[in-house]
């Protein structure tokens, strides 16, 4: 280590002149890389500096190079890893933390103890050591720590004292010792000679030194005369002083009770002057004009120009109630006065405000009740008009037309008072509250009254004004319930093609009205009433909301207690709040108020969930495909209402109701489903078209309207699923069940229609279901044909299906006609029975048959017969092969062609 710790020093330091004082050898921990040296050096010129260098051999040849440096000034931390254990890792903290590995323990302890007396030396204890034994951190010794930097300060050990002792020539001294050198031959060539005579010359200057201060005693002594002589002036002097100290000394106790005097006197000038302020402050901040008073006391809270003056005297109230007094202006008895004055203000104006609005609520109260309808019935009371009152738009009337009354008169004149409710808000938490009771209370029992008889009226304008559906619904009083018998659901049974249309429909029944009185026209009429509703419902609610929130000032200023919620807390007056921090105590505020805005919505509109379910169960029990227009109708108001406020009393309840509507909607998909299973089929009669099948398509015709752009376009789509679904489950159900219509002829039939109605109404979520619809259609079709034309050619069919299974067991195709029961003479006997005229008799009967399995509905007779027609062709073409290819050269041949067979077809179809 000293041979390359001499090398470092030549090659690497010197040249830069830096002396190298400590040095270690390491590798980076963790990783396996070749060894470098950390080595500790300061510079050789003065302000030293001390630096930490990283230096690597390199790998092209034997030679040291400078790979990184540090300023010590950098380094903040030490760490040794273990003080009390042998362990060669240490960290250095630098701009970031390297982790190094010493070669040995004691290399490491040599190199940080190197570190820490440059440390001590240079930065003054800068850097922090962490985890290193104390033996290694030994304090300097208190003498040479006193010692100034710039002056021989050393430190403990090793080069560094060289470093201390060593000072180099100055060029003056330099050029001094080059003159005595060339003023004596011998300097160089004889040192010792040269040595000694400069110690004789030494000697002589020492001896001369001593004369010359010997030499100067009398001048000294002169000197010291001088000096006496001052003292003795001085001692005049000082008497002198001391005599005018004593003259000053009156002088200046007068001067002390003179500045005492001016002194006391700033005193009363700077008092008088904060007195001044303190009573300006009070005067500016705690005096309430006459004209606010008389407002307060007796202000006419009727008019415009009163109100005004009310708001401005309560605007200064508070301001001079919630002023920020100092300290100790509380004990002053007119402080103490003025603030007893502005409570009973407070209290008294209070008082007046809320009996005012008391009156106000109960006087319009009145008279919107006044006004209120009572259903007579089919709208006799639409007609009706108050003696003495001329309103446009009277509560009947309203009723009549299907409208609910506007209060917008009552909010604008309420809304003039929305100040002076902060007002209370702020000053009277108590009336404050109790106001808010009595609107929510008033306005509750006038909105349920309205909306009950708003209700009534659409429920006997969707019921109908005819006597027929009076007596349907039971529609008595004013409650609007209907009582009507709901008879059970009536099993679908299969008739005659003739009367299948009107059986079919029973699936919109669904418990009291029969298909019949239903139609577009009375269902569009229902969606229009539904929609009325809705449209004229959404207004109100968010005309209320929007006066709640601007008349009681909600949302509007943080609040913490809500006016309905009984809060346990103390009312404000004057003491210190709780300490919350602003922004949670303003989220809590906003969350508050907006809870308590629902609440009372809640509260004044609590029967409109109620009357909505209701006339939405009447709507389903009208029609259960009034669910349909309801899911639309009350999904899109949700969707709007949402995007205006999504947490508003309109959005929460339309929301609600959405559910029921929802629940009603697969409550109709469940009884359509059920309905499907509990087909019954006539066995006298053939099946045709199905009566679900049929009801499927009118559903989907419908549906398709109804849900043309709509948002909850989704759940129709599962909806669609699940019947479809149900549709083909059925289908295969009666298709086995069926006695008298072959199973083919029921499947191929129903899944022809089912095609036909998912192609031509496009619906895209049924894609899968088309197509399989599709091929079930053409496998039954393919099914039939093959089976029912084994019966025209029986015989024949037989015949050459021994043939065939002959084939199959082994006997070779030119050897089946020495086969006993398949000779020649056997195949003649066969042919011979099926001449041209049989076939067509036999083609002709086939036709009737199939005439009698097909229904009308579908007209697939000339499909089903141009494929027999194909079919029969290709098994001819079959007998022919196999003739041909079984019986070669015996000149067997059918009793008629091709062409016989297509002239047979086409007049049997012709004849029919």
């Amino acid at each position: 280590m000293t041979a390359i710790k001499h090398a470092l020093q030549r090659d690497i330091f010197t040249p830069n002149d830096e002396r190298l004082l400590g040095i270690v050898n390491v590798c980076k921990a963790g990783k396996k890389k070749k060894n470098c040296f950390l080595c500790a050096t300061v510079t050789t010129e003065r302000p030293v500096q001390v630096k930490v260098v990283k230096v690597k051999k390199s790998d092209k040849g034997d030679f040291y190079k400078r790979q990184q440096t540090w300023e010590l000034r950098d380094l903040t931390e030490v760490d040794a890893k273990d003080a009390s254990k042998e362990n060669p890792e240490f960290d250095l903290h630098f701009e970031k933390v390297y982790r190094w590995l010493a070669s040995s323990t004691a290399e490491k302890n040599s190199f940080i103890s190197c570190i820490w007396k440059l440390n001590q030396r240079y930065l003054r204890k800068k850097v922090e050591f962490v985890n290193v034994s104390s033996q290694l951190l030994e304090e300097l010794p208190k003498a040479e720590e006193s010692v100034p930097s710039g002056e021989s300060q050393s430190v403990a050990g090793g080069d560094e004292d060289a470093l201390d002792d060593y000072q180099e020539l100055s060029t003056r001294e330099e050029q001094d010792i080059e003159s005595m050198m060339e003023m004596c031959e011998y300097a160089i060539s004889n040192a010792e000679a040269f040595a000694e005579q400069l110690s004789r010359e030494l000697q002589v200057l020492d001896g001369a030194n001593i004369q010359s201060i010997m030499a100067s005693e009398k001048q000294v002594n002169i000197l010291m005369q001088l000096l006496d002589e001052a003292l003795g002036e001085v001692d005049t002097i000082e008497g002198k002083l001391s005599s005018y100290e004593e003259m000053l000394q009156s002088v200046k106790e007068q001067m002390d009770q003179i500045s005492q005097s001016n002194r006391l006197i700033q005193i009363s000038n700077t008092n008088n002057g904060k007195l001044l302020d303190e009573i300006q402050f009070l005067v500016n901040y705690m005096d309430l004009s006459k004209g606010h008073i008389r407002a307060l006391q007796e202000g006419d809270l009727t008019s415009p120009k009163g109100i005004e003056a009310c708001i401005n005297a309560s605007e200064a109230l508070l301001q001079c109630m919630n002023v920020a007094l100092r300290p100790g202006h509380e004990k002053l008895m007119a402080v103490t006065q003025q603030q007893l004055l502005f409570a009973e203000l407070r209290d008294t104006f209070a008082r007046r405000l809320t009996n005012h609005l008391n009156n106000v609520f109960v006087h319009q109260f009145n008279h919107f009740s006044h006004f209120k309808m009572t259903i007579p019935q089919f709208y006799r009371s639409s007609c009706l008009s108050l003696p003495g009152h001329d309103q446009s738009s009277t509560l009947s009337q309203h009723t009549a037309e299907l409208t609910l009354p506007k209060h917008n008169p009552l909010h604008r004149d309420l809304l003039r008072y929305a100040k002076l409710m902060e007002w209370l808000k702020n000053t009277h938490r108590e009336k404050y509250e109790g106001l808010s009771r009595t609107y929510v209370d008033y306005m509750s029992r006038l909105y349920e009254r309205e909306i009950k008889d708003f209700f009534e009226v659409a429920k006997i304008k969707m019921a109908g004004t005819t006597k027929e559906a009076k007596g349907k619904f039971g529609l008595h009083g004013s409650s609007g319930k209907l009582t009507g018998s709901t008879s059970s659901l009536n099993k679908l049974t299969v008739q005659g093609s003739n009367s299948r249309r009107s059986q079919s429909s029973s699936l919109l029944d669904m418990g009291n009205m029969s298909a019949s009185d239903l139609d577009v026209a009375d269902r569009t009429k229902f969606d229009k009433i539904f929609e009325q509703v809705l449209s004229e419902l959404e207004p109100l609610c968010l005309a209320e909301q929007d006066f709640i929130s601007k008349f009681f000032k909600l949302q509007q200023h943080p609040a913490v207690i809500p006016p309905l919620a009984q809060p346990e807390t103390e009312e404000f007056d004057g003491g210190a709040p709780s300490r919350i921090p602003p922004q949670a105590e303003h989220r809590h505020s906003l969350s508050s108020e907006k809870d308590m805005v629902r609440h009372m919505m809640n509260k004044i509109f609590q029967s409109i969930e109620t009357e909505l379910n209701s006339l939405i169960a009447l709507g389903d029990k009208i029609d259960s495909f009034n669910s349909l227009y309801m899911l639309v109708k009350m999904s899109h108001h949700v969707w709007t209402a949402e995007n205006v406020d999504p947490a508003s009393y309109l959005s929460t309840t339309l929301g609600n109701v959405l559910v029921t509507v929802k629940r009603n909607f697969d409550k109709c998909i469940s009884g359509q489903i059920r309905q499907m299973e509990e087909v019954k089929i006539s066995k006298k009669s053939k099946v045709g078209i199905l009566p679900f099948v049929t009801n499927f398509e009118e559903f989907a015709e419908l549906a398709e309207t109804i849900f043309r752009n709509a948002e909850r376009r989704g759940d129709l789509d599962k909806a669609y699923v699940k019947l479809i679904r149900a549709v083909f489950m059925n289908v295969e159900k009666v298709a086995s069940e069926s006695q008298k219509t072959p199973r083919d002829v029921v499947m191929m039939e129903n899944f022809h229609h089912i095609f036909s109605t998912l192609s031509r109404l496009k619906i895209s979520c049924l894609d899968a279901e088309r197509r399989e619809a599709k091929h079930k259609y053409t496998e039954h079709l393919q099914s039939y044909v093959i089976n029912s034309l084994g019966q025209p050619l029986e015989k024949l069919n037989h015949f050459f299906e021994g043939v065939e299974a002959r084939v199959a067991q082994g006997v070779r195709e030119e050897e089946v006609s020495y086969q006993l029961a398949f000779n020649k003479q056997e195949l003649r006997k066969v042919i011979k029975e099926y001449p041209g005229k049989e076939v067509k008799k036999g083609l002709d009967n086939l036709y009737k048959k199939v005439d009698k399995h097909l229904c009308e509905e579908e007209s697939l007779l000339q499909v089903v017969w141009h494929s027999m027609q194909d079919e029969f062709i290709r098994q001819y073409k079959h007998f022919e092969d196999l003739i041909g290819r079984c019986y070669p050269g015996s000149g067997i041949t059918m009793e008629f062609t091709i062409q016989d067979m297509l002239e047979y077809f086409s007049s049997i179809a012709q004849s029919h």
